[in-house]
């Protein structure tokens, strides 16, 4: 399988441990088999970088079979997915049981939602209801770095216009 990491740089050996924040999944490396979403997260690094105004997408090759490893997909589970990632967002550390996480992105739209449920603003089938309507986006969080080791493979870099 593809799968595709933006950012402003060249990742031809990526690691964990660059992860600078509590993301969705925690800390990890993260990739998408979602080439235009590997790139809006290339422009949006880029603009927010002081070293490269450059927007890079990394591309990878991923082993389909995830044997030997911790593997959580929550595929359709989104309300498993909302707890864990207002989890990992108040930076409990149960994402460290897991090597690999797959599941929806909470970007821009969704993003607001997570975080009306979060804040309590909105009941958790309220916030479920809003985020089935909106295009759904996947997101790879590798969070060990045997799982990096293990299943990626660099394939090749391409720069995104801005």
């Amino acid at each position: 399988m593809i799968v595709y990491h933006g950012s402003n740089m060249v990742v031809d050996h990526p690691d964990v441990n660059h992860s600078y924040r509590d993301l969705d999944f925690g800390r990890g490396f993260y990739v998408t088999t979602v080439k235009e979403q590997a790139e809006k997260w290339a422009k949006r690094k880029a603009g927010f970088s002081k070293e490269s105004g450059r927007a890079i997408l990394n591309i990878y090759d991923m082993k389909d079979d995830t044997k030997g490893f911790v593997f959580k997909n929550f595929a359709d589970d989104l309300d498993a997915w909302i707890d864990f990632v207002c989890q990992c967002r108040d930076g409990d550390q149960r994402y460290r049981s897991f090597d690999i996480i797959m599941g929806k992105v909470a970007n821009d739209k969704v993003f607001r939602v997570v975080d009306m449920y979060h804040n309590g603003i909105w009941e958790k089938s309220r916030a479920l209801k809003e985020i089935r309507v909106y295009p759904s986006y996947d997101q790879i969080a590798f969070i060990t770095q045997a799982a990096v080791d293990g299943l990626l493979t660099f394939r090749s870099s391409q720069e995104v216009s801005l």
